[in-house]
């Protein structure tokens, strides 16, 4: 039988690729059919395909992304203190508030954001109720800024205001510094846009008693708390440090509470620091943000460098900022929606658009490029322990690097993606993978579920046109 012939007495294994419909019509037909999900490199748009193939062959290019990605490997977070934001925020001002995302102002703002301000001017003694507090907001008085632009990130509404203590976090390998609010805990926040008396009460007893016992807990450790280890620990033990944050809680719990106890501080107030930490599974994400921020601020700046030092969001605009382009040049879309678990009582409709600076932690490649190490993490934001895997492994394509500081079990401990380049974004179609809360549209209700997000494409073709036109 000649070769042509035995090749057709075989069974056919048709790969369709494309269209499904050809798919479906051959599986009518009783035909084994694969489907190949394949789209042209940079969704075929012929001007992005030559930007790509000019800025791939440019050998500083690569250079510089991987001197950006040996900072962010190298970068060695350590929290040394707590301290009040106007104390220690570079250009923190007595009338400013800082927010999650790129640049917005206040009759632009999602619900929850202008709920979380609201709460933060009541909490400052500005006004007194929701009304004047909107007034005020609202007359110009209050400067608006990013928390990115500021070292800081804040979760979801993102706000820091002048009197509100925050984690300050040293990279002793390159001498930067990171900020970042303590966490609340969950239900009535500020962080959701919450603002009754309690959230006020709270955020006044962590500013009177938290962080003042925690300050000298922190004087008692000499060098500080090694946060980089932490977070290589939890991720070997479940943790992807976005919003799951189990491990990684505990472990900050047992490396502080010696400390604490050690403090001339009251035995009853130090039951009450011990455990608002420990009962409050969240606690570290505030920790875990400001260690990631360090780390892509140390590898901001760099000439030539397509690689992204920073993705968040305000509710509104989702906006990336590179490494080889401008300190405040964001590159901005409309954010997406979440899509993923709601809790008992809400509906997809009740979600504010995706919102907040957490998305630092994927940006150096744990949260959501982590979910491998992180299997329980699909109960809370939806999919399978195959999918958390197949994010992880997907998220190789899009990066320069390994960082084998976090390494993940599962894929036979690899080091996590870290370094996503917006050249690869484009060529191959494939946009980072975010885990994160949602918050409901209108401010004071909170979280109402978790969830799965992507960046908007648009983002990167903005930010890849501009990097070419100066480049």
């Amino acid at each position: 039988m000649s070769g042509i012939n035995k090749l057709f007495s075989q069974e056919l294994k048709i790969l369709n690729i494309g269209t499904s419909k050809f798919k479906d019509d051959l599986e009518l037909q009783g035909q084994d059919v694969l489907q190949l999900d394949w789209e042209p490199a940079a969704g075929g748009d012929i001007k992005l395909l030559n930007i790509v193939d000019k800025l791939s062959s440019r050998k500083e290019i690569e250079t510089a992304n991987k001197e950006a990605v040996k900072r962010m490997i190298n970068s060695h977070p350590i929290l040394v203190d707590i301290d009040k934001a106007i104390n220690v925020i570079p250009g923190m001002k007595e009338n400013m508030i800082l927010h999650s995302g790129p640049p917005i102002e206040w009759d632009m703002m999602a619900g929850p954001m202008q709920g979380a301000i609201i709460g933060a001017l009541i909490y400052e003694k500005r006004a007194k109720n929701e009304d004047e507090a909107r007034k005020i907001a609202a007359s110009g008085e209050i400067e608006f800024a990013p928390c990115n632009e500021h070292n800081t990130v804040g979760p979801m509404a993102g706000i820091v205001s002048p009197s509100m203590p925050v984690h300050v976090i040293y990279n002793k390998t390159y001498g930067n510094y990171g900020y970042c609010t303590i966490n609340e805990g969950l239900g009535k926040v500020l962080r959701y846009g919450a603002f009754n008396d309690e959230v006020i009460e709270r955020l006044r007893w962590i500013e009177e008693e938290f962080a003042p016992t925690m300050k000298k807990a922190l004087k008692n450790t000499q060098d500080g708390i090694d946060i980089k280890s932490i977070i290589s620990q939890a991720i070997h033990m479940g943790d992807e440090c976005h919003n799951r944050n189990k491990a990684a809680t505990s472990l900050f719990f047992r490396e502080i509470v010696s400390y604490v106890i050690d403090t001339d501080v009251d035995t009853s107030v130090i039951k009450r620091v011990l455990d608002f930490i420990k009962e409050n599974e969240h606690y570290f994400l505030n920790l875990s943000m400001p260690s990631c921020k360090v780390a892509t601020d140390a590898a901001h700046g760099i000439e030539n460098s397509t690689i992204v030092t920073t993705m968040a969001r305000n509710g509104v605009e989702f906006g990336i900022r590179v490494s080889g382009l401008g300190e405040k040049e964001w590159f901005t879309a409309p954010a997406n929606m979440i899509k993923g678990l709601m809790f008992p009582g809400f509906k997809e409709d009740d979600a504010s658009p995706d919102i907040g600076d957490s998305s630092i932690t994927e940006t150096m490649g744990i949260g959501g490029f982590s979910m491998g190490a992180s299997p329980a993490i699909v109960q809370f934001v939806g999919g399978t322990i195959e999918d958390a895997i197949g994010y992880s492994e997907s998220m190789y394509n899009i990066t320069e690097g390994e960082n084998t500081n976090y390494s993940i079990p599962n894929l036979n401990f690899r080091g996590s993606a870290i370094g996503i380049d917006i050249i690869k974004v484009i060529e191959k179609g494939i946009l980072p993978i975010i885990n994160t809360g949602m918050a409901h549209k209108v401010a004071g209700i909170g979280q109402v579920g978790a969830g799965l997000v992507n960046p908007p494409m648009e983002c990167f073709k903005k930010a890849i046109t501009e990097f070419d036109r100066k480049n």
